[in-house]
């Protein structure tokens, strides 16, 4: 009996490790996307500003070193989608605003930035650990839900985002 819980629970503990289920969650994909305030460079905006773009949604803090580690990544994506118009968003979760503007100029950040302190928006998502990211088709459909860190240019994620950028 303990060994067939002790398999139970390694079974259940290795299915949420492995990558099927870290790289893409079927529940939410289809929604609309929650239409989010956003304050860009000062600028009062809603997500909803961005519909026609393909939109790498991503929220992230300072203090998380996941978010710390996949930051260069997002910024070499941000270059790749700029040119078809796609854009990486990337919603810090930080209360200490200063710790946040630090981040984003230490890391020569490239992508738009918001700061939503009260994490409001991520819980509106259901946002529960991060980094977790939301890629949001030119619909203002979330098209795929990805939790935790990500390789953003390795070739698969590539081959996604050409087939999800080629879409109209």
């Amino acid at each position: 009996m303990a060994w067939g819980s002790m398999g139970f629970a390694f079974a259940v503990l290795a299915f949420f490790t492995l990558p099927h289920y870290r790289q893409g969650e079927s529940s939410v994909a289809g929604r609309t996307a929650e239409d989010i305030p956003l304050d860009l460079n000062g600028k009062a905006a809603h997500l909803s500003d961005l519909r026609g773009k393909v939109v790498v949604l991503n929220y992230w803090a300072t203090w998380c070193p996941p978010c710390v580690e996949e930051t260069p990544s997002l910024i070499e994506l941000n270059k790749r989608l700029a040119s078809r118009n796609g854009v990486v968003l990337g919603v810090s979760l930080d209360e200490d605003e200063g710790a946040y503007r630090k981040f984003i100029q230490d890391h020569g950040i490239n992508f738009l930035t918001s700061r939503d302190a009260s994490k409001k928006s991520a819980q509106d998502y259901g946002t529960v650990m991060y980094p977790e990211t939301y890629i949001i088709d030119r619909k203002g459909k979330i098209a795929r839900k990805v939790i935790g860190p990500q390789d953003w240019n390795s070739a698969e994620m590539m081959a996604y985002f050409d087939a999800l950028l080629g879409q109209n």
